[in-house]
């Protein structure tokens, strides 16, 4: 199958691009600029193939949909003072031009961001459940996924388009290459010192498995039209520490051992924007059901393994 990757130099694109073309299909990814480009092209060789797209410009993406049988639409902003614009704007772009390059299959990923539960929450949470826009302490990320997922399957209605959307949680695991860890960061600052963590439970899941979802339902003719929530376990930021300290030693002995009390998290999250980002995700308990990814032959790693290639893989990239 020829397929198109979405912003090939993102941390799922980069695993998502190594299945396809593992699994023996043509595979192409949008890249911004020749940096990029460069950058892929040595990692994969002359079996990926390119084409300069911006989520932002109409500029390059009947190119890039040129004989093209399926998307992964993966890339999306991770951050930036304005992440409404490119997660839903380059949605509606990817879509528009699919549909025009009458291509077959769109998986595009989403997030547990547009699957968040009220605040307090707890229990288990499927892919019935749309992230509530009203809430006010939702932030800026979790607003761009649920609008991004939104405009989707407004468009995929639409324009008839085949579509399924993922939708991962903390996505962790070995890096492919430097640079856009996204969740990653949090494991890397635990390695380097973060001297204690917030009561936050993360819901977590290998970049590995959720490359591999993608693949699944890009082939799997009953996923389209379905969501599919991508989570292994849960962990408390605590215990990831711990399993980082239990499973490397020495060169885990870094990671936090004491917890940030609520109460202190809230005093100074007063003046500080970046604490009060964490505010809603104090305590958080809800877990998320993965038996509907299951049901097409998806079979996640442990969270515990999940942490462990990811510090490896992060200590390794610094020898």
């Amino acid at each position: 199958m020829r397929v198109l990757v979405t912003g090939g130099t993102g941390f799922v694109a980069g695993w998502c691009i190594s299945g396809l073309l593992e699994q023996g299909h043509t595979v192409r990814t949008t890249v911004r600029n020749e940096a990029s480009e460069t950058k892929l092209a040595d990692v994969f060789g002359p079996a990926l193939t390119f084409a300069r797209a911006d989520l932002l410009s109409d500029d390059g993406w009947p190119d890039a949909m040129n004989g093209i049988e399926a998307v992964l639409h993966v890339a999306s902003p991770m951050q930036g003072a304005d992440m409404m614009t490119p997660a839903r704007e380059g949605t509606a772009r990817v879509l528009r031009a699919a549909a025009h390059a009458g291509v077959g299959r769109v998986v595009m990923t989403s997030s547990c961001a547009a699957a968040t539960p009220p605040d307090g929450s707890k229990g288990t949470v499927d892919e019935t459940l749309w992230t509530d826009p009203s809430i006010t302490t939702i932030d800026d990320y979790r607003k761009s996924k649920l609008a991004a997922e939104r405009e989707a399957w407004r468009l995929a209605e639409e324009l008839a388009l085949s579509l399924t959307t993922i939708l991962p949680g903390a996505v962790f695991g070995p890096l492919r290459s430097s640079g856009n860890q996204g969740s990653v960061q949090i494991i890397d600052r635990m390695l380097t010192g973060m001297p204690a963590v917030p009561r936050i439970g993360l819901n977590i899941v290998d970049v590995r498995d959720v490359a591999d979802l993608h693949l699944r339902a890009m082939t799997t003719p009953e996923a389209d039209g379905q969501r599919y929530i991508a989570v292994s376990e849960r962990l408390w930021m605590s215990e990831v520490a711990a399993v980082i300290r239990d499973e490397l030693g020495e060169r885990g002995s870094r990671a936090p051992k004491k917890t940030i009390p609520d109460v202190l998290i809230r005093g100074l999250a007063k003046a500080n924007p970046e604490l009060r980002e964490l505010l809603p995700m104090l305590g958080r308990q809800y877990t998320y059901n993965n038996a509907k990814a299951r049901s097409i032959g998806w079979q996640p790693r442990s969270a515990r393994e999940t942490v462990v290639a990811c510090a490896e893989s992060l200590l390794a990239s610094r020898d």
